[in-house]
């Protein structure tokens, strides 16, 4: 074993929960790694009714509080803070995991952090209110408007490897033909109507509300909202078809945005859904705001926030390792309150806020059935420590990293937003969006699949731009993201309406980007802050 080999094991020990393997290179270099708790075990048992419960001889804590919020996502620690924020503190989080985040989690390499999932967040527009007030709060944006640098996304941003070299920025237009490139500016031009009309947004929730405007108001705005609601009829694919959007350049370079935002090929995205991607967002935004363990840093900021101020009983209101197993109401009387159960506690809420993936509900309460049911997209993330720079060509290496034509969104490097000289030794974050099957069948390959499969399949797809990557690599270590995101299909708006309509049971709200079939982080804020303020209205 060689002292970088040996040093490497030595100093990573923090991430590795999951038994460890190794994996031999064609020169022989040795790479460590493996599979990183995922959840998915305790999500099965929750589905299956065989998650663990108190024995009838353990006595649990008991617990009484006016809200119990359920799930440490974005979701729920949005509903914690926004229930502060108007003065109701008489609340407890259940978090199911070790750590808050949900798919925002990180690892972190002898101090190098790097993330496991969402890794940034757009510059929010001037009506994402709720999102500008909490960077306020955690400090990253100034009462004058002005961003901290620090969270601004360096330059360079982003490379795109296409015909043998690395170029700066996403688009694939090196060497296109006149006739693809006027595919590009007309597509380009489709989506400048689309964002006029004012029906894209984020949060959604503004974009929906226009557009149910207009179609009330009838003339142009009804064949305006007729128009984007046709899209939702169709795949992204169907769309490009009828549109003559046939360039492979042009398509691949959407279904990136497809597979980025939604874990959806082409033939599985709703048209309105591709849309949105790019219509929701300002062409000229400045941005985004990253760190190097992506989103986990807001969640552990805001975690640290909310966990400051212990409950009116003294006791820490976010606990997390509390899987819930059971939620239901404390008799049939008018007004009752609810009952959740847990190994640990059992604990009687006024409200419930449920902010975990909608698919789970119904298995750990009897009295809910679902008005919809969702896609989820399967996703693999894996976290390869580089311990020296592999051979590149082009343009120096950016905070994004995309490979034309990979069936992978290429890599993130962990440590771009550090100041002062790059280190050594770095981490680089790989994606993958599984869309070449149905769901359920990613589903059973992401279990089936060994470590040792995957590890070569993501040299394969990083040796076509670094051809010595195998010998820079010292680890990976993968996370198998089984449910990642609810997946836009056709129809999502229909799904949305009925989610919006949708009240589960008395005093229980839901709080997850799942309500919005967009699985993004200022969905999942959207939520959280709306459940709190239903909750107070509800709890006076």
């Amino acid at each position: 074993m060689t002292p970088s080999r040996r040093d490497v094991l030595r100093t990573l020990g923090a991430i590795i929960a999951a038994p460890a393997l190794v994996g031999l290179t064609p020169k022989g270099r040795v790479i460590g790694g493996g599979f990183v708790p995922d959840g998915s075990a305790m999500g099965h048992a929750l589905r299956d009714g065989t998650a663990p419960r108190s024995s009838g001889t353990t006595r649990r804590a008991e617990r009484r509080v006016q809200v119990a919020i359920i799930g440490g996502g974005m979701g729920g620690l949005s509903a914690g803070w926004r229930l502060d924020a108007l003065g109701l503190h008489d609340w407890t989080l259940l978090e199911m995991d070790a750590r808050t985040g949900g798919n925002a989690r990180s690892a972190d390499y002898r101090g190098q952090r790097a993330p496991w999932g969402a890794h940034y967040v757009p510059v929010p527009a001037a009506d994402a209110v709720h999102v500008r007030r909490l960077m306020r709060d955690l400090g990253v944006l100034g009462a004058d408007g002005v961003w901290d640098e620090r969270v601004l996304c360096h330059t360079p941003q982003e490379r795109l490897w296409q015909h043998g070299r690395w170029h700066e920025g996403l688009d694939p237009v090196d060497a296109l033909s006149r006739a693809d490139r006027a595919q590009f500016q007309r597509f380009e031009a489709r989506i400048a109507d689309f964002r006029a009309t004012g029906m894209f947004s984020v949060p959604s929730a503004d974009g929906h509300a226009r557009r149910l405007v207009a179609r009330r108001d009838g003339a142009r705005g009804a064949r305006s909202a007729a128009a984007v609601e046709a899209l939702d009829t169709i795949t992204a694919r169907q769309w490009m078809d009828r549109e003559g959007f046939t360039a492979p350049a042009l398509r691949w370079w959407v279904e990136y945005g497809t597979r980025d935002d939604y874990g959806a090929a082409l033939s599985q995205a709703s048209a309105w859904a591709a849309v949105h991607y790019f219509a929701a967002r300002d062409p000229d935004e400045q941005g985004p705001l990253t760190w190097p363990e992506g989103n986990d840093w807001i969640a552990q900021r805001l975690t640290q926030r909310l966990s400051a101020q212990p409950g009116p009983d003294g006791r820490a209101r976010v606990v997390t390792g509390a899987p819930v197993w059971q939620v239901a109401r404390d008799g049939a009387r008018p007004g009752a309150r609810w009952v959740i159960e847990t190994p640990q506690e059992r604990i009687t809420a006024d409200a419930v806020i449920w902010c975990a993936p909608l698919f789970v509900l119904p298995r750990v309460c009897a009295a809910v059935q679902l008005p919809v049911t969702l896609e989820y997209a399967p996703w693999v993330v894996a976290n390869l420590v580089i311990d020296r720079p592999p051979a590149s060509a082009g343009a120096e290496l950016a905070w994004d990293n995309v490979i034309y034509g990979s069936a992978s969104l290429g890599y993130v490097n962990a440590a771009h937003q550090g100041l002062g000289t790059p280190p050594d030794r770095t981490v680089w974050t790989w994606y993958h969006a599984l869309v070449d099957r149905p769901a359920r069948e990613a589903r059973l390959q992401l279990q089936q699949r060994s470590w040792g499969s995957w590890r070569d399949e993501i040299l394969a797809d990083l040796r076509r731009a670094h051809a010595d990557i195998a010998e820079c690599v010292a680890r990976i270590d993968i996370m198998r993201w089984g449910h990642a995101m609810a997946r836009p299909t056709p129809g999502a708006l229909s799904r949305v309406a009925a989610m919006q309509a949708w009240q589960p049971a008395p005093r229980m709200l839901v709080a997850h980007a799942d309500l919005s079939n967009l699985s993004l982080f200022e969905e999942a804020q959207w939520h959280g802050v709306h459940a709190a303020e239903q909750a107070v209205r509800l709890l006076g």
